[in-house]
């Protein structure tokens, strides 16, 4: 297993981009029960503010650095360059290795329209990948039948990869509550799901480069993330400064 850095609250696997994928298309065709993370800075301020979820997360077999801000905190602290490893961008890669061995998937979350339109996408372009199953959960906490019930139809049939769109922190802590009971590897990927199906758009790659991607996703949804981007950004910048300073006081 690679090594991890803490960055805020949240231990991070130092990994590429590719050694990431090897790890996970290991993980899935071997059936092998396991969670993958990708942590953001909405992620790192929630296990901060959280430990309940922190120790979640903890549990899960790897944690990327999703954000542009996580990848750039490890040079800022550690001197260590990381690759950004967007769950935007680890999905459909995933599923063009996927695509290759005939590899079976489950879509877990998200509306009925957001699956129906990433179905048809994903038989388009990748016509080898089995799509098993999808199931759009209700947005509201499941009962522990409802829990079961869905556990089971994703047992029953086998994938290999279970890719999950609940939303941070929802979709984690399903996740890190369940991934035992599930012989498949699941992947937080949350967004990628709308923006695959083609119902969201992404932001130009020089804002992903920049990050600022979030600042493209705050004009698409003023509303809903205004508040979330306005204390989890600046918490986040606060916690990353305060570690920047202690870790250069160790130093010296």
């Amino acid at each position: 297993m690679s090594k991890k850095f803490k960055i805020v609250s949240l231990s991070v696997n130092y990994l590429s981009f590719e050694e990431s994928l090897n790890k996970v298309i290991q993980l899935g065709l071997s059936h092998e029960p396991s969670f993958i993370c990708f942590a953001n800075v909405h992620m790192a301020t929630e296990a901060y503010l959280d430990n309940s979820f922190l120790q979640r997360v903890d549990r899960a077999t790897l944690v990327l650095a999703d954000g542009k801000p996580i990848a750039a905190a490890f040079r800022w602290i550690y001197n260590k360059k990381q690759e950004r490893i967007a769950g935007m961008d680890f999905m459909p890669r995933l599923l063009r290795v996927a695509d290759t061995v005939r590899a079976k998937i489950f879509l877990f979350g998200s509306t009925n329209e957001v699956l129906d339109r990433l179905k048809l996408k994903i038989n388009l372009d990748y016509p080898n990948v089995v799509i098993v199953g999808v199931l759009s959960p209700p947005f509201r906490i499941l009962s522990p039948d409802e829990q079961i019930s869905y556990i089971d139809q994703i047992n029953q049939h086998n994938p290999h990869f279970v890719m999950v769109s609940l939303g941070c922190p929802k979709q984690e802590k399903w996740m890190a509550d369940n991934y035992k009971k599930i012989n498949a590897v699941l992947l937080g990927v949350g967004g990628a799901f709308p923006v695959m199906a083609g119902i969201q758009k992404r932001s130009p790659k020089w804002m992903q480069h920049a990050g600022l991607e979030w600042c493209y996703r705050l004009v698409q949804e003023p509303i809903r993330l205004f508040k979330r981007y306005l204390t989890t950004n600046s918490l986040f910048i606060y916690l990353l400064i305060r570690q920047w300073i202690s870790t250069k006081l160790k130093i010296r």
